[in-house]
């Protein structure tokens, strides 16, 4: 019997990568070959994945990894209806999650890594700092109870942040956690080579957390969100509740989606005002082009695949 749902997989390593553009090559003709789709992002400093397919193909992909050297990585695995994404992306990059730092060394050096069985613990204590890692439409949508916003707009904006507010924390115990660990990982190292001394990190991120701690027993509050069609995950890694306005790209709540200024495909309480009359006329057209595939049964990126489609 075939799956139903799709399997998505997301990991990460930071291994010293050699020939980066061999390496894409050989990825993406074999991602092709399987019908993946998703992202890949590649640097000297290691690997970053979120991609989606059948299981046996995801399967097979994580032993073509293993075979080119990435054997030390911890996949967190979820499932979809749709396929999560329209198409596959391989990116060579200076980082593959960008701090602009050359002092982090986060495949030798990081936090101390605590399983999502011990988090609660960790967080609950009082004399715990405990930072969101994420940038602030992210912390927006969910957050663990009783946790920091760094308000960043991107990653690197983060090394300000510790600058700014806890270079007299240094000696405290600091807990930090973002979607799937990697940037906690990355910033880690660097707090360690700035002078922190008890630093701790969710190992394998909210997802991770969502996947082993049953709703009854979470200490988040909120939805999560997901760099994919998905949008948001839930606690137990259901489906979320909010989708993308395809104007600017910005999460929306059920609320927001019952705003006047929200126009599916065409602008939401975010972007309204600020689009182009170019813009507009390009995204009605588009939206124009989509309902006419629909109603001929033509494919387009935005129509959602299932498994039987693909």
């Amino acid at each position: 019997m075939i799956n139903s749902k799709f399997t998505i997989v997301t990991f990460y390593q930071f291994k010293k990568i050699q020939d980066i553009l061999k390496i894409k090559n050989e990825l993406y003709h074999h991602c092709k070959f399987n019908k993946i789709k998703g992202t890949i992002i590649l640097a000297t400093e290691g690997i970053n994945v979120t991609i989606a397919g059948m299981l046996v193909d995801i399967k097979n992909f994580e032993s073509y990894i293993s075979f080119l050297g990435f054997n030390d990585y911890k996949p967190k695995y979820s499932y979809s209806k749709f396929m999560p994404f329209f198409r596959l992306k391989i990116r060579v990059k200076k980082e593959i999650v960008t701090l602009r730092t050359k002092i982090a060394d986060a495949e030798n050096i990081t936090g101390k890594k605590i399983q999502p069985e011990e988090w609660n613990n960790i967080i609950l204590d009082n004399k715990t700092i405990l930072i969101d890692v994420r940038n602030d439409f992210e912390v927006e949508m969910g957050t663990f109870k009783g946790s920091l916003n760094p308000n960043t707009k991107n990653f690197s904006e983060f090394k300000s942040y510790l600058k700014n507010n806890l270079e007299a924390a240094k000696k405290r115990k600091i807990a930090m956690f973002c979607t799937g660990g990697i940037r906690c990982e990355k910033i880690s190292s660097y707090m360690i080579k700035k002078g922190f001394k008890d630093v701790n990190q969710l190992d394998g991120g909210v997802l991770n957390y969502f996947k082993k701690i049953p709703k009854r027993d979470s200490l988040w509050d909120g939805e999560c969100f997901v760099f994919d069609n998905r949008v948001s995950v839930q606690n137990e890694l259901k489906d979320g509740t909010y989708e993308l306005c395809h104007a600017c790209r910005h999460p929306l709540s059920k609320k927001q989606l019952k705003s006047k200024k929200y126009s599916k495909g065409i602008s939401c309480p975010n972007c309204y005002g600020k689009i182009s009359d170019s813009k507009k006329k390009s995204l009605k057209d588009r939206n124009k082009q989509i309902s006419i595939a629909k109603r001929k049964g033509l494919y387009s990126p935005y129509i959602k695949q299932t498994v039987n489609d693909f």
